[in-house]
């Protein structure tokens, strides 16, 4: 066959296609964005999306056959991860996109979050109200996310333990929440429940995906 010939790029655009059929479910999605807080087990991965073992690992099976996630063995664990940082990136993109030009995707977004209360502040808020005020920035995933990587500076205090351990922290000082990133539940119900025990809370914008991607130091 000639170059340029059209079963060649019939090929090479099916080739392409195959990132956009690994994305094509809502629950490989949702492990993506899971696992762009760092590595874990399957596991782990179905207990955080609500799957069983089966069904994660056949998502999980199809992310790696697109090359979009890669594992590695810990002891008797198969350990998963993103394979690079465009993947986060590609996933960011893909959720930016699809709320800017779907309306379903806002409000589908506004009833699962809730309404916000009062103005999340900016990681570049962040930064400059951090160099003037006392501020807590309070990680509230799951320990094991923390663990792997999260804001310098941040306490960890998962949000079903944080009813238990308000006493930890301080009352005079802004606390500014965070999570997962833009569509994660956790920092908006914390800031409720900081909230109504009397503390000024407010949440990231985002979150830990975003702070990544922003090219700013990682915590360790």
């Amino acid at each position: 066959m000639a170059l340029g010939d059209r079963n060649h790029k019939t090929a090479l655009y099916d080739q392409l296609a195959r990132v956009g059929k690994a994305l094509s479910s809502g629950k490989r999605l949702e492990l993506l964005d899971l696992l762009a807080q760092g590595e874990r087990d399957v596991a782990s991965l179905a207990a955080a999306a609500d799957l069983g073992i089966t069904s994660a690992s056949a998502h999980l099976q199809t992310l790696k056959q697109a090359n979009l996630v890669t594992t590695r063995r810990d002891g008797t664990r198969v350990l998963y991860r993103l394979a690079g940082r465009d993947v986060a990136a590609l996933f960011a993109q893909v959720r930016q996109v699809a709320q800017s030009r779907l309306p379903d995707v806002e409000a589908a977004r506004v009833t699962y979050l809730g309404a916000d209360g009062g103005q999340p502040v900016t990681r570049d808020e962040l930064t400059q109200i951090a160099k003037t005020s006392r501020i807590t920035v309070l990680d509230v995933r799951p320990a094991e996310e923390y663990s792997a990587g999260h804001i310098p500076g941040a306490v960890s205090i998962p949000l079903d333990e944080l009813a238990g351990r308000l006493a930890e922290l301080p009352g005079d000082t802004q606390i500014v929440a965070y999570c997962r990133g833009a569509y994660c539940v956790l920092a908006h119900d914390a800031v409720r429940l900081l909230t109504a025990h009397g503390h000024h809370a407010t949440r990231l914008a985002d979150g830990w995906l975003e702070w990544q991607l922003s090219g700013h130091h990682h915590g360790a």
